[in-house]
């Protein structure tokens, strides 16, 4: 049935849809533009611990995606069930499920909305296209986005909290210097 649903998705291409999602998609290849924004966040003292909640939760959910949950499901990728369908990005190299795009998408777009940020909103939509263009590329199923979107998430609320317990019990005047 995913499949299925893949190849629905292979009914909108068009070519200026093509290059989008492949722009759209490299916004995510090695978390780049997630990393720029957590330390563009750094830079500001206003901003400074939404910045290192940011990179924390990513750190995160590239360890629970990328060295425990890949491997562990080891879930062969969609174009190497079927490759009739023409790839318009690199082959990735590594295991399908959970979509490290998707995943480092939705754990820094979760700290965003967690804490408020004014780019929030625009950062969850972008959270979405990407994920959204890993299924259009053919490289990941909806299984895998849907896998993705949970450990981000997931990624985020555990640093998210974290960071309140230490606020707790070292109070909140406790600046967090980089």
């Amino acid at each position: 049935m995913e499949l299925q649903i893949l190849d629905m998705i292979q009914q909108m291409r068009t070519v200026w849809l093509d290059h989008i999602m492949v722009a759209i998609t490299t916004l995510g290849n090695g978390g780049i533009i997630w990393i720029i924004a957590g330390l563009l966040l750094l830079i500001s003292k206003k901003h400074r611990k939404t910045g290192i909640l940011l990179l924390a939760a990513f750190i995160l959910e590239i360890i629970l995606c990328n060295g425990v949950l890949k491997p562990l499901a080891a879930r062969v990728r969609p174009c190497d069930i079927n490759s009739t369908v023409q790839l318009l990005v690199s082959r990735p190299t590594d295991y399908s499920f959970p979509s490290g795009h998707t995943g480092a998408s939705f754990a820094a777009a979760s700290v965003l909305w967690s804490r408020k940020e004014k780019g929030r909103l625009a950062a969850m939509i972008l959270a979405v296209l990407i994920a959204f263009s890993r299924m259009y590329l053919y490289v990941h199923y909806p299984t895998d986005i849907l896998g993705g979107m949970i450990v981000g998430s997931l990624s985020a609320v555990i640093v998210c909290m974290g960071f309140k317990l230490f606020e707790q019990k070292y109070g909140k005047n406790n600046e967090i210097t980089v």
